[in-house]
């Protein structure tokens, strides 16, 4: 049998991405909902949808600043595009005179009402006098105090908001599952919701594993390898919308392992771990989580065809039964991972749909080969094309995956059946737009 073959056999014994993202999501549903006042919702998922329960604007007021009148007494003044000059009327429109009869201003809340040949100097925001339906500019005047000529007659209704013309009461103004943005903070507010339904932020906790870890600040030496998974998952973590928190290095030890993970329950949705997944003999993860223990959770950890990093961990930990993600040691593997399953887990957990980011079709620019039977993520560079469209760039992969992460904004999606895709083929690729 030839190495082709072998690896080709080897792969077939491993389980689809798709099938297994799949059995991982089915047992996770979304957090329960909180009640939040709404200067905390932004950045989190409505619950449910929310209604107007008040028209916006909640009354009738002036959009400028003006005069607010009556437009049967403007109807004679000069049509809007002409330029009478003050004082000089013969042979052109003549303006109109109103008696301005007071000042109102936004927080002006007695009702008036207009007579006829009366006005009403008001500003933007002000109450609108009852009988008015036109606001003239003030540079449509000549701004005089008590008696004001109005020179051009605007449209019936210019310058004026009605009330609930922005906003019906019982409008729907976000559906469920909507992410909560600074502007919808502002609709809520102006139609007068103070609290929102949404779903919380997930809680993601993230510990690497290893005796051979060292903290950042030092270059790696033999024995010693730097924690970059760490930080780069918490990092993640936080762009895909979660509160994460970085515990640092746990040695291994079985039993200071399993005793720092089940403390991490208490303020955890989710843990992520990195290291530790395979079956070497340093590989102490994977043998203090797999084991079973009546009521302390366990992780089941499966051979994935994907490419890099095949080996995956998916269960719960401690008597709350949190989920644990278990991630490859290899930095370039675990970034990936995160991208098909904890990324996913995160967004699920939120109440967010779609749970996976979002792919386009693209022009390949360059032929590349893929290991047979896994499905390849190679980071990539997207880019749309002038006439629609998009062409993609691969960045290094395999070994490389890393730096080519730290370059990519998508990545490239080969599947099983893939070994060599040809330049100008049109391929898969998911974007990392590097926002939620």
């Amino acid at each position: 049998m030839t190495a082709t073959a072998d690896a080709e056999a080897a792969a077939n014994e491993l389980m689809p991405l798709a099938e297994y993202l799949g059995s991982v999501l089915r047992r996770l549903r979304a957090l329960p909902s909180l009640d939040l006042d709404l200067t905390q919702a932004h950045g989190n998922t409505l619950a449910g949808d929310v209604l107007a329960p008040h028209p916006y604007p909640a009354f009738d007021q002036a959009a400028i600043d003006g005069y607010a009148a009556r437009w049967e007494d403007l109807a004679s003044a000069g049509r809007v595009g002409s330029h009478p000059s003050f004082g000089k009327h013969e042979g052109g429109p003549r303006p109109v005179r109103l008696n301005v009869v007071g000042d109102l201003g936004a927080a002006s809340w007695r009702p008036v009402r207009l007579t006829p040949g009366t006005c009403f100097s008001v500003a933007a925001g002000a109450p609108l006098p009852i009988g008015a339906d036109v606001v003239v500019p003030v540079h449509w005047t000549d701004q005089a105090m008590a008696a004001v000529e109005i020179l051009h007659a605007p449209k019936r209704g210019s310058g004026v908001r009605r009330a609930g013309e922005e906003l019906a009461a019982g409008q729907v103004l976000a559906g469920a599952g909507t992410y909560v943005t600074p502007a919808m903070v502002a609709t809520f507010a102006a139609a007068g919701i103070g609290h929102v339904m949404v779903r919380p932020s997930p809680r993601v906790v993230v510990v690497a594993t290893g005796d051979e870890l060292v903290d950042v600040g030092r270059p790696s030496q033999p024995g010693q390898v730097v924690d970059a998974n760490s930080h780069a998952l918490t990092a993640a973590a936080v762009e895909a919308g979660a509160l994460a928190y970085r515990i640092g290095i746990c040695d291994d030890d079985p039993e200071g392992l399993r005793g720092l993970l089940e403390d991490q329950t208490l303020r955890a949705d989710l843990i992520i771990t990195t290291g530790g997944t395979g079956t070497g003999p340093g590989d102490m993860l994977r043998r203090v989580l797999s084991r079973r223990d009546p009521g302390r959770g366990v992780v089941e950890f499966t051979d994935v065809a994907l490419c890099p990093g095949a080996t995956l961990g998916f269960g719960t930990v401690g008597g709350e039964e949190v989920p644990v993600v278990c991630l490859p040691g290899e930095p370039g593997a675990a970034l990936i991972g995160f991208e098909v399953l904890a990324r996913p887990v995160i967004q699920l957990l939120a109440g967010n749909e779609p749970v996976f980011r979002h792919s386009v079709k693209a022009h390949l620019l360059e032929t590349v080969s893929s290991p047979g039977g896994l499905r390849e993520f190679r980071p990539a560079h997207v880019a749309e094309r002038r006439g629609g469209g998009y062409t993609v760039q691969p960045l290094a992969g395999g070994p490389y995956t890393l730096s080519g992460l730290a370059e990519a904004n998508g990545l490239l999606v080969l599947g099983e059946r893939v070994t060599t895709a040809a330049a100008g083929s049109t391929v898969d690729v998911l974007l990392l737009d590097r926002r939620r």
